[in-house]
C-alpha cells in the first residue's frame, strides 16, 4: 500500500470532506484525460442514465455529470474537458485546471489511451502535481492487447505513487476494480505519495518562497507548489482566477498580483 505525506515527511492537509463520523453519503470524482481516451466511454458505462449535461458556469464549454452507486454510497462524477495539458491556453483547459485545483474533488481519476501511453503521461504529471487523492485509469486496454502492447501497472503505479487500474471502458472491464480503488482513495484507505518533479536547486529555492507566500495567504487549501510553478510561468490566467478566489480586485501580496521572478522554462 502507497504511503500518504507530504515532501517534507510530514502529514498531508488534505481531508476526505464526504467521510465524516464514518458515514459517507457522497463523493465527487473528476474524470481528466486527453481527447479520444474513452474518458466519454467511460464516464457513459458509470454513469448509465443517471447524468445531464448543461454548461460551466460563465463558460461556452460543456459540462457533464452523473452520478452511480457503490456499496450504498453515491459518487458524483464530473467529465472534465477533454485536455493535452491544464496550462490554461483554452477555456477547456481553464475548466478542467480550475475544477480540479479550486473544486477539490476527492478522487481525481486521470483516463489514458494504454496504446499512446507516452504521450498521455504528460497530463497525468500535471494532475500529480495538484492533487494527492488520483488514481490513473490506463482506458482501452482491448486496443492495447491486440497491438501487443504489454504495461506492468504495478510497475506504473509504484512509478508514479498512485494506483493504476486497467479498463476497457467499451466492454465494461475492470470497472468494478475502478469503482474499488477510486472508493479507497477517496476514504483514505488506499494511501498515495504522487510523483513530484523536482528542479534545479535554485529552481526549488525559488518554489518554497513562493510557495510560503501562497500558504499565507490561502492557509493550506490549495497545491501551493503546483501554483507556485504556474506563477513562475508566468500563467495570467490563473493569478485572474487566485485574485477571485480572495474576492479583491488586487491581490494583498505582491506574489500573487505578478509573477514574483520572471518566468523560466
Amino acid at each position: 500500500m502507497m504511503r500518504h505525506c507530504c515532501e517534507n515527511g510530514a502529514s498531508c492537509h488534505h481531508k476526505n470532506p464526504s467521510d465524516q463520523k464514518g458515514k459517507t453519503t457522497r463523493f465527487r470524482v473528476a474524470l481528466a484525460g486527453n481527447p479520444n481516451t474513452g474518458k466519454s466511454t467511460l464516464f457513459n458505462a458509470l454513469t448509465g442514465l443517471r447524468q445531464h449535461t448543461g454548461n460551466w458556469p460563465g463558460k461556452t464549454v460543456l459540462r457533464a455529470e452523473g452520478t452511480y452507486s457503490f456499496k450504498d454510497v453515491t459518487y458524483t462524477v464530473i467529465d472534465l474537458p477533454g485536455t493535452y495539458s491544464l496550462y490554461s491556453n483554452s477555456a477547456d483547459e481553464e475548466v478542467a485546471r480550475d475544477y480540479i485545483v479550486f473544486e477539490q474533488p476527492d478522487v481525481t481519476v486521470v483516463v489514458l489511451d494504454a496504446t499512446s501511453l507516452e504521450r498521455n503521461l504528460n497530463l497525468a504529471l500535471q494532475v500529480l502535481e495538484m492533487s494527492e487523492r488520483v488514481v490513473v485509469c490506463l482506458n482501452l486496454m482491448d486496443e492495447a492487447n491486440r497491438k501487443g502492447i504489454r504495461i506492468d501497472d504495478r510497475k506504473l503505479s509504484s512509478k508514479l505513487g498512485v494506483p493504476v487500474v486497467k479498463t476497457a471502458a467499451r466492454d465494461g472491464k475492470g470497472l468494478t476494480e475502478l469503482k474499488e480503488t477510486v472508493e479507497g482513495v477517496a476514504r483514505g484507505h488506499i494511501q498515495t505519495r504522487p510523483f513530484r518533479i523536482r528542479y534545479s536547486d535554485e529552481m526549488e529555492e525559488k518554489i518554497k518562497t513562493i510557495e510560503a507566500d501562497i500558504r499565507t495567504i490561502f492557509g493550506n487549501d490549495l497545491p501551493s507548489r503546483w501554483i507556485a510553478l504556474r506563477l513562475l510561468d508566468g500563467d495570467p490566467s490563473l493569478t485572474e482566477a487566485l485574485k477571485k478566489r480572495i474576492g479583491k480586485e488586487e491581490s494583498t501580496d505582491g506574489a500573487i498580483a505578478q509573477p514574483p521572478y520572471p518566468a523560466e522554462a
